[in-house]
């Protein structure tokens, strides 16, 4: 099964949990964005990609993953479209982009949709995503930010077109090879994969890994499966340079876990806590300036800070965009000050990596299910964890803390 990987998303944390599921099994992983994607000959190199997709309209997502499928898809690569579990931004579109460019030079394409993530409650049932066991329609990130009608998985790819044909769970845990065949056998279809439990998962990966022209389309639970088929043991051990700077934490997401997360990490007092409106953000020159040199004074002492982008119960997500831009301006002067990075939220990381001259992640560990560790590629040389927004729970960001404090002083990620 040994073979090379390209795993498109639509946000940094996606792209970070999907590759770290084949990097923690010992095959090099790097995430990237932008223009110059981050190359390497080595044969068994896992390279995820951030297309930065989440908030385009369908067109544009479509069109952008059609531009890096046809710079980055090489012929010996296997194509995991990694998608949000609960769907949000364009996964129809871009899996129609993504069937296009397999047509193109393959003939045909046969997509593995499986979205379900166990570890982080995500599931799927009768074709539909549950959260927790609850339909994903009733869930706080569903209200907040939803594209479809409903999570009719078949529903939401025929908006695109798409052929598709569900595979219930009893299908999945007996004949599922050759279901899969007959769908696959016209071409240019999908086939959407009920799986509750990790078990699913592997059966799922496992009847359609040996697949010459399949695809998956999924997120890290897929991710993990096809994996844990592939694993090759331990790499070698990546190190950093000890600091006594302390670590940047930031909460840019609304999800209410993240959230919650951030009051417990405030509360517990071995962190800084600075809070920051969005007026400071947005038209106020001189809060960012302080909140800047504040941060500085903090990391260069050793201290960790965490800062927060408050937001009312009713926050206007247009401005979501503006909020982390004006916080990545405001921090740029003093990247240099900051020994280890986190953030909640692909758009809230990676508009401050790049702001920081940051251009790609060599992923190493994962401290707890969708929560990266890695090593920053670029002008900036420090431990970083990316973390999805709605993952975790309540002691997530003391964990992700303590994990980054024992990296930067020690010089180990082990």
């Amino acid at each position: 099964m040994e073979g090379r990987w390209l795993i498109l998303a639509d946000d940094l944390t996606g792209a970070a949990d999907c590759a770290i599921a084949f990097g923690r099994r010992g095959r090099a992983a790097t995430v990237t964005w932008g223009e110059a994607a981050i190359a390497t000959s080595d044969p068994l190199t896992v390279l995820s990609y951030d297309a930065d997709s989440r908030s385009l309209s369908p067109e544009a997502a479509g069109r952008l993953h059609a531009r890096i499928l046809d710079r980055l898809l090489e012929p010996d690569r296997r194509l995991f479209k990694k998608i949000d579990s609960t769907l949000r931004g364009q996964p129809a579109a871009e899996t129609a982009a993504a069937i296009a460019a397999l047509r193109m030079r393959r003939g045909s394409a046969f997509g593995i949709f499986a979205p379900a993530f166990p570890a982080t409650g995500r599931t799927t049932v009768d074709g539909r995503v549950r959260i927790n066991g609850h339909p994903l329609e009733e869930a706080e990130v569903w209200r907040r930010d939803h594209t479809y009608a409903d999570a009719d998985l078949v529903a939401v790819l025929g908006s695109a077109g798409i052929r598709a044909e569900r595979v219930p769970l009893p299908r999945v845990r007996s004949d599922l090879a050759s279901v899969l065949a007959r769908i696959a056998a016209p071409g240019d279809a999908i086939a959407v994969c009920d799986a509750e439990t990790e078990d699913d998962l592997g059966r799922i990966a496992r009847a359609s890994l040996p697949i010459p022209e399949a695809f998956f389309i999924g997120s890290a639970g897929l991710a993990h499966a096809l994996a844990a088929l592939d694993e090759t043991g331990p790499i070698e051990a990546v190190r950093v340079a000890p600091s006594g700077r302390g670590a940047l934490i930031v909460v840019g997401s609304l999800a209410a876990a993240s959230r919650l997360a951030a009051g417990k990490l405030a509360a517990g007092g071995g962190v800084a806590y600075l809070p920051v409106a969005p007026e400071t953000l947005l038209d106020r020159p001189a809060g960012r300036v302080a909140l800047a040199a504040r941060i500085a004074e903090v990391t260069a002492a050793g201290g960790d800070v965490l800062v927060e982008i408050a937001m009312d119960a009713a926050p206007d997500m247009a401005l979501g965009p503006r909020l982390v831009q004006g916080l990545a301006e405001a921090l740029e002067p003093i990247a240099s000050q900051i020994g280890a990075f986190a953030a909640t939220g692909g758009e809230t990381a990676a508009a401050l990596l790049s702001r920081f001259g940051v251009g790609g992640i060599r992923l190493v560990d994962e401290i707890e299910p969708g929560v990266s560790l890695g090593l920053t590629l670029g002008r900036l040389t420090i431990p970083v964890v990316t973390k999805a927004g709605a993952f975790g729970d309540a002691d997530s960001l003391l964990r992700i803390a303590e994990r980054l404090r024992s990296v930067r002083t020690e010089g180990s990620f082990t």
